[in-house]
C-alpha cells in the first residue's frame, strides 16, 4: 500500500492545556515521517456538530490520501465505538457519535471499520485520554501503511446525527438555521447556494429576500460592499449562506447563535 504521509487534527482540546501536543508526540513516535497539520483545536467543547460541520468545511482541501484524525469525544471512556472510515479519497479515524455524519453522506464509496485491534493502541490506555491512546496511534499506524481491514470489523450500524437542513415552507420561500459562528461573528447557516437556485428555479423568480429576527440582510458579493455596522448576507467559500456586518460582529451586534432561524424568500 502507498504511504500515507499526510494527518490532520482537529479536536475540543483548546491552546491552553498540553492535549494536542501529547498527540502529535504520539503519532510521531510512531512514524516520525508522518507530516501533521491541524484544521482546529478551538471546537466548541463537547459540540459534536461543530465539528462535524468543520470538518465538512475543511477535509476536501487535502491531497488524496490525507488521514483526518478528530477527536472531539464527550462520551470518553464509556462502549462508544472508535472508528476507522475508508471513503472514495480520505481517512478518518474517530469516535462513533456521529462526528463524520457530513462525511458520510457525500461519498461515494464508504467503509466503515470498528478498531478493536489493541495492539494498535497505546499500552497503558486511561479512561479520559483516548486522543492519546486510541486515536492517536492508530491513526499514526494507519498512516505507515496497516491495512484498514487489520484494524477491526466492517459496521453498518454507525452512528449518524440529524443534521438540521432547511425546509421548503411557501411556495417561494425556505427556513434554515445558523449552523455556525466563525470567529469574526460571521453567521453561516445551513442554507446553500444550490438551494437557493432550487427555489429560484422552482418560482421562476430571481429577487431574494433573506430574513432574521425579523431583519432583512441585503445579499452583497463580499463583505465590504455592505456599509458598516448593518447585517447583510452573503455566499461564502464554502457555497453557504452567511450572514454579516462589514469590519463588525453581527453573532454579538445581534445577540445571534448557533440555532438562530434565518429564512429566504424569492420574489
Amino acid at each position: 500500500m502507498d504511504p500515507r504521509p499526510l494527518l490532520t487534527l482537529t479536536t475540543d482540546f483548546g491552546d491552553k492545556d498540553p492535549f494536542a501536543g501529547i498527540m502529535k508526540g504520539v503519532i510521531l513516535s510512531i512514524n516520525p515521517s508522518v507530516q501533521i497539520i491541524d484544521i482546529t483545536h478551538n471546537i466548541g467543547p463537547q459540540n459534536v456538530l461543530e465539528a462535524a460541520f468543520t470538518l465538512e468545511m475543511g477535509y476536501n482541501s487535502f491531497p488524496h490520501k490525507t488521514v483526518h484524525v478528530v477527536v472531539v469525544d464527550p462520551d470518553v471512556g464509556s462502549d462508544r465505538r472508535p472508528l476507522l472510515v475508508v471513503t472514495d479519497y480520505h481517512y478518518y479515524i474517530g469516535p462513533d457519535n456521529g462526528i463524520f455524519s457530513r462525511i458520510y453522506s457525500m461519498t461515494e464509496t464508504l467503509a466503515v471499520y470498528h478498531v478493536t485491534a489493541e495492539h494498535y493502541f497505546s499500552s497503558q490506555r486511561s479512561s479520559t485520554f483516548h486522543g492519546r491512546d486510541v486515536f492517536a496511534p492508530a491513526a499514526a499506524w494507519f498512516s505507515k501503511g496497516v491495512d484498514a481491514a487489520k484494524f477491526g470489523d466492517l459496521i453498518s450500524d454507525y452512528v449518524t446525527l440529524q443534521l438540521p437542513v432547511p425546509a421548503i415552507t411557501t411556495e417561494n420561500s425556505a427556513a434554515g438555521e445558523i449552523l455556525y459562528v466563525d470567529r469574526f461573528g460571521n453567521l453561516m447557516t445551513n442554507i446553500s447556494i444550490q438551494n437557493i437556485k432550487d427555489l429560484m428555479n422552482s418560482t421562476g423568480k430571481k429577487g431574494l429576500r433573506v430574513e432574521m429576527k425579523g431583519m432583512d440582510a441585503p445579499l452583497k458579493k463580499f463583505y465590504s460592499s455592505g456599509e458598516e455596522k448593518k447585517l447583510f448576507c452573503l455566499i461564502n467559500s464554502f457555497g453557504y449562506l452567511e450572514l454579516f456586518v462589514n469590519k463588525g460582529n453581527a453573532s454579538g451586534t445581534f445577540s445571534v447563535t448557533v440555532g438562530e432561524k434565518v429564512s429566504v424568500t424569492c420574489g
